[in-house]
């Protein structure tokens, strides 16, 4: 009997009767029901995530800023009420706490009553942080909880952004305020500038007029004692002659007050005489003229005495002027520092009008740092200081969602299902066969091929809801179709060696074996994460192999891994055959009559 008899005839048994038709019917699709309807079910559960139900409690009262009334909290419900990433349900907290013991809501967030205060106080003198509260019930669903730290977090970074952009805005206008005065500083500066500079022209001016005062006083304090000595001769000189004035001034005044004596006299002699009146008269007449010219000079003696007087008592006070004009001067040539202090003036004027053009260049220098901005460059650069880091996400290879990054996992762990399945009504190896031929690899290929063959047409039958019904794409459908019916025969054969060798003990191994490549094969989390031993696994069981080679060609990865994966299970493959002829060749030596009777499926 050659080995397409022997499939034909295993089939036909299988077939035999309408019970086993529907049997094998049924088997044959659980693979199809196992990965069709689970990767149905979890195509894209994140992008559903808007119909899980989560209360959301807004208890903050608000808080003041800057004379502004605010209230985040408000702007964060506002917003998650909106945005449609959950299914949000505002509540009070008696309302949300009772929801999630029933169930209602899978996790509550609650925004406290100190929110707004503690946002606005990085600007006050006790900057604390706000809090988000989250309160899950794994009770619920454990997986929930799990979202609702992730969903948290990203409202945690949404308000870090809103509160670090409004104050990061406030800075920056600071800032431009600052520019602003600094640029009027600059102008101050360089007026000040100016002035310096003409102060320390003017002292520079004033050291030399000083200078020049030094050397007119040094001369003047060496004249000066002459000029004191003349005054004191002059002041002796006019103190003679008011003496001598005073005495003519006597003289005069006799003359003049004899006069009428001397008149009588005239008078009395001539009528000694024997002049007759008439005469005396004549002659007095004539001697009046000289008494009045007397009289005058009398009265311009008398004037020019108290000239005098007046000429002696200012030349006295002269000459004590220009003596303490002379001790003045003298002290002054001696003593002045005029001339020092204006040097001193000078250079502190110096120093200052070069402060003052540093200080101008400083504050030019500071606002040449401070770029010029207007409002709309500030809002920009605001969103950058409160979101600084973007990602940009770059794929090798890319599933198109969940659904599609789970699928080599349960395609390959499909495959296993259904050969173990298939195994439960298809004979590993017939007796009959055994005892009538000679041939173990004959016998062990039939073994294979009816399980393989049946698992290859599971395998296509996926491949067709993953495509058609599922629309999951593929960079290279055909090879990744091939690498499904491939990982089947590799299954079979792995279970075929099981059931030769141990029989229903081995088919029991096959189940432990799918258990063991469900943790290991690195479906859903990195395999790395696994425990150290459970490692070991996955380098040395198929499954792994299978999967990594189905994203390779599904995702458009690295095809050279693809080869890598195809000869890992090619040595699963030939090396399960191996051992099930070994097992079918130990059964040569144990045949009996019973062995060629036909076994039906009743």
């Amino acid at each position: 009997m050659k080995v397409p008899a022997m499939i034909v005839a295993e089939l036909r048994r299988l077939t035999a009767t309408r019970m086993s038709t529907v049997a094998l019917l049924a088997l044959m699709l659980v693979p199809v029901l196992y990965g069709g309807v689970y990767l149905w079910a979890n195509q894209d559960p994140y992008g559903r995530l808007n119909n899980v139900p989560v209360a959301l409690v807004n208890l903050d009262a608000g808080a003041e800023n800057d004379g502004t009334r605010v209230n985040y909290g408000d702007q964060v419900a506002d917003t998650l009420l909106t945005d449609g990433s959950f299914d949000w349900q505002g509540v009070d907290a008696d309302a949300a706490e009772q929801a999630l013991a029933d169930g209602s809501v899978d996790f509550i967030v609650t925004i406290p009553a100190d929110f707004s205060t503690a946002l606005v106080s990085i600007s006050g003198s006790d900057p604390h942080q706000a809090q988000l509260e989250l309160e899950t019930n794994d009770a619920n669903n454990y997986l929930a909880s799990t979202i609702g730290d992730q969903a948290i977090e990203r409202i945690r970074v949404s308000v870090a952004q809103l509160v670090g952009q409004e104050a990061a805005s406030r800075l920056l206008t600071g800032i431009a305020d600052i520019r602003s005065n600094l640029q009027g500083a600059v102008s101050g500066a360089t007026e000040l500038t100016d002035g310096t500079g003409q102060a320390a022209d003017g002292s520079a001016r004033l050291v030399d007029g000083a200078a020049q005062l030094a050397a007119g006083l040094t001369q003047l304090s060496g004249a000066a004692p002459r000029l004191a000595d003349g005054a004191a001769e002059v002041s002796q000189g006019t103190a003679a002659l008011a003496g001598y004035a005073d005495q003519a001034s006597t003289a005069s005044q006799q003359a003049v007050d004899q006069l009428p004596v001397v008149r009588q006299d005239i008078i009395d002699a001539l009528t000694a005489e024997g002049l007759t009146p008439g005469e005396i008269d004549a002659i007095l007449a004539r001697l009046d003229p000289l008494a009045g010219a007397v009289r005058n000079a009398n009265a311009r003696v008398q004037s020019a005495v108290s000239s005098v007087d007046a000429l002696a008592e200012g030349a006295a006070q002269v000459a004590t002027g220009a003596q303490q004009l002379s001790s003045g001067l003298q002290d002054a040539a001696r003593g002045t520092q005029l001339d020092s202090a204006s040097r001193v003036l000078a250079d502190g004027l110096t120093q200052i009008d070069q402060g003052a053009a540093a200080l101008r260049e400083g504050l030019a220098s500071g606002v040449a740092q401070i770029p010029e901005t207007d409002a709309a460059l500030r809002d920009a650069q605001a969103q950058t200081i409160a979101d600084p880091v973007g990602v940009q996400t770059g794929k090798v290879a890319a599933a198109g969602d969940y659904g599609a990054g789970l699928a080599p996992f349960f395609a390959a762990l499909a495959g296993w299902i259904g050969i173990y399945a298939l195994f439960l009504i298809v004979k590993p190896v017939s007796r009959r066969a055994v005892t009538a031929l000679h041939s173990p690899i004959r016998v062990t290929l039939a073994g294979w091929l009816t399980p393989g063959l049946l698992g290859g047409l599971q395998m296509v039958a996926l491949f067709g809801i993953l495509a058609a019904a599922l629309g999951f794409t593929f960079s290279h459908p055909t090879a990744t179709l091939g690498v499904m019916v491939f990982a089947s025969l590799t299954y079979a054969a792995i279970i075929l060696a099981l059931n030769v060798w141990l029989g229903s003990v081995g088919q029991f191994l096959g189940l432990v074996l799918m258990v063991l490549q469900l943790v290991t094969a690195g479906g859903t989390f990195p395999w790395q994460t696994l425990p150290e031993p459970l490692i070991w696994l996955h380098h040395i069981l198929p499954m792994g192999y299978v999967v990594d080679g189905m994203r390779q060609l599904m995702y458009g990865g690295n095809l050279t891994r693809v080869g890598t994966d195809l000869c890992v299970l090619g040595l699963w493959l030939l090396g399960a055959l191996a051992v099930a002829a070994i097992g079918v060749a130990r059964m040569t030596h144990g045949r009996t009559l019973r062995d060629l009777q036909p076994s039906l499926i009743g």
